[in-house]
């Protein structure tokens, strides 16, 4: 069984007396930031002249310089979306990164892709937290943590492994314990769980059984709480129990339902057309489409971009949420 590993078992030593510098101050980057000072490292974000975030990082008691500057800092960890990653890699940090320094990422999809290329003389490793930033920092607050993976890549100085497992306990999450994995596991499993499963499977089967509902007569505010609403609940209750527990606490009518219709619903094609996105993913082709869309300027990604902000399903979801004072609104991102 894969070892997990926890507080009791990583030390922050190997980052004492180094400077972390976290470039990119957005949902993953300021809880890292601030995750890390709080657990008494020292930090500079490393930002654009100009950027927005700037101020936002400054008020947080955050130290903020110039990418540049940023990245002759002790370790630099790039939390910047993955299609410009490479360019502000190669002209921003590259040129600044001193030898026996280390360069860090929380998804492996530029190197395991080949779009970026360190030098040799670079400890390279990856802690990927297992949820969104905001809850990295809501958790570490509450004195908890979120699970994340890690891989080194490249261990230029022999001591990269507690590096590594050092950063993840300053972030919090040997609270609630990592794992190791590697650049190519992390990246192909995490692509094919978004797209598949978690954003793409999800989003369309909704979708889907909206306008089922709503072509078949049905109210489309019936329909959305069938659907989307409802589906938090059901989510909640695997979440904390399992199949087997959220089948215990539905009742008899859903959780037969569950057994002879899911299979119909989502079978034997959809797990065909699964296999063939993780094929694509596992080839390159998901990577190369993805980063050649990027420097066409993004034209198809806007477009379905704004097709699916322009759905029947969302104008009803936005009017309902608002009657709805018990769900809780919190800023996802700084």
């Amino acid at each position: 069984m894969t070892k997990v590993y926890y507080d009791a078992d990583v030390s922050l030593t190997p980052l004492a007396g180094k400077t972390v510098a976290i470039i990119g101050y957005g949902s993953q980057a300021h809880a890292h930031a601030q995750n890390l000072q709080d657990s008494g490292v020292e930090v500079v974000v490393g930002l654009r002249s100009g950027s927005p975030s700037r101020t936002k990082a400054s008020q947080a008691g955050l130290r903020v310089a110039d990418i540049e500057e940023a990245a002759g800092a002790d370790l630099v960890m790039l939390l910047i979306p993955d299609e410009i990653m490479p360019e502000v890699y190669q002209n921003q940090v590259a040129p600044h990164q001193r030898p026996g320094t280390a360069l860090a990422f929380a998804h492996g999809f530029n190197i395991h892709f080949g779009q970026i290329t360190p030098s040799r003389n670079l400890d390279v490793f990856m802690v990927a937290p297992k949820g969104p930033g905001h809850m990295l920092r809501r958790m570490y607050l509450e004195g908890a943590g979120i699970p994340s993976i890690f891989a080194v890549h490249q261990d230029a100085s022999g001591r990269a492994r507690e590096l590594t497992l050092a950063y993840a306990r300053g972030i919090g999450s040997t609270r609630a314990g990592v794992l190791e994995t590697t650049f190519k596991e992390e990246t192909e499993t995490d692509l094919f769980g978004e797209q598949a499963v978690l954003c793409g499977g999800l989003t369309s089967l909704i979708r889907n059984g909206f306008e089922v509902l709503t072509a078949a007569g049905y109210q489309p505010e019936i329909a959305y709480f069938e659907v989307l609403h409802e589906m938090k609940l059901i989510v909640d209750l695997v979440y904390e129990k399992g199949f087997k527990g959220m089948r215990h606490s539905i009742s008899n009518t859903a959780e037969y339902g569950d057994f002879v219709s899911g299979p119909k619903v989502v079978g034997a094609a959809s797990r065909q057309a699964m296999e063939e996105v993780l094929g694509r993913i596992q080839s390159g082709e998901f990577a190369r489409e993805f980063v050649a869309e990027s420097k066409a300027g993004r034209p198809n990604f806007q477009r379905m971009r704004d097709q699916a902000a322009q759905h029947p399903l969302e104008q009803v979801g936005e009017r309902l949420r608002a009657m709805m004072p018990f769900i809780r609104k919190q800023e996802l991102e700084v």
